[in-house]
């Protein structure tokens, strides 16, 4: 199949960009959208043009680093799927695409298509983990969870950091990412040592990186590659309630 291709172009942080037309002549149905940027770039490079850069590592819809915007939906249009998982069959010959990369205030564009996603990795070395010294690796059944506990903490903990809900977020929101993580360590007994200052230390670093406020469009749902639950929001604004209520509200 041909395509035609608009795609941001923008040299560094703090250079000007804009929307550049490509070809895409000769596209297999059977290519992942990332595979059809390949063959781009490998037509871009033979003819001594900078090729686009766009991040990517497992291409297999589980770091979450190939974030894109294709046509205006972040990953684009199918549900629970990764730009690395979405193939070309999902296209027709003769569509016009337009990838951008994420667009939020917290994600600053390095590059054409890769934006710095840090502050997410920040909001996580605030509390994103447990400290608790356990010593030797336990036996499995030596800390007994219950099967409820056990889902929660299994769906909560399937969201795979790529930004998309912040990206879909009209206000830019980081809420049902750092709610995944708060919500995963909470319904762990080894996460409920730190519950109350993990919970404010979280919140307090999304607001530091000047991610906006939840307002419920479950644009953030409706695009995560991971289908990770609107309910985790509820979780993490109970647990930080819960924790100025039985803790030290001074931070």
């Amino acid at each position: 199949m041909d395509l035609s291709l608009f795609v941001w172009r923008q040299q560094a942080p703090d250079v000007q960009g804009e929307m550049v037309a490509y070809s895409a002549k000769g596209i297999s149905e059977d290519m992942s959208f990332l595979e059809m940027l390949d063959v781009v770039n490998e037509g871009l490079i033979s003819n001594g043009e900078v090729p686009i850069a766009f991040d990517h590592d497992c291409r297999e819809g589980i770091c979450g680093t190939c974030s894109q915007v294709i046509n205006g939906v972040p990953h684009g249009p199918m549900e629970r799927t990764t730009v690395c998982q979405l193939h070309m069959r999902n296209f027709k010959d003769g569509d016009t695409i337009f990838i951008e990369p994420l667009r939020a205030k917290a994600f600053p564009i390095l590059k054409d298509l890769i934006v710095d996603r840090g502050a997410l990795d920040r909001i996580i070395q605030e509390g994103g983990y447990i400290s608790v010294h356990t010593g030797g690796v336990p036996d499995a059944n030596s800390v007994l969870i219950s099967r409820k506990d056990a889902e929660t903490a299994m769906d909560a903990s399937e969201c795979i950091g790529c930004g998309a809900c912040v990206a879909a977020c009209p206000n830019g929101s980081a809420m049902l990412f750092t709610a995944s993580k708060v919500s995963h360590l909470a319904a762990l007994p080894q996460g409920k040592i730190e519950a109350d200052q993990r919970v404010r230390s979280m919140t307090n670093a999304m607001k530091k990186e000047q991610f906006g406020n939840c307002s419920n469009h479950y644009e953030c749902n409706a695009v995560c590659p991971k289908g990770v639950k609107i309910s985790f929001i509820a979780k993490l604004n109970r647990e930080f309630i819960k924790s100025m209520i039985s803790g030290d509200s001074s931070d």
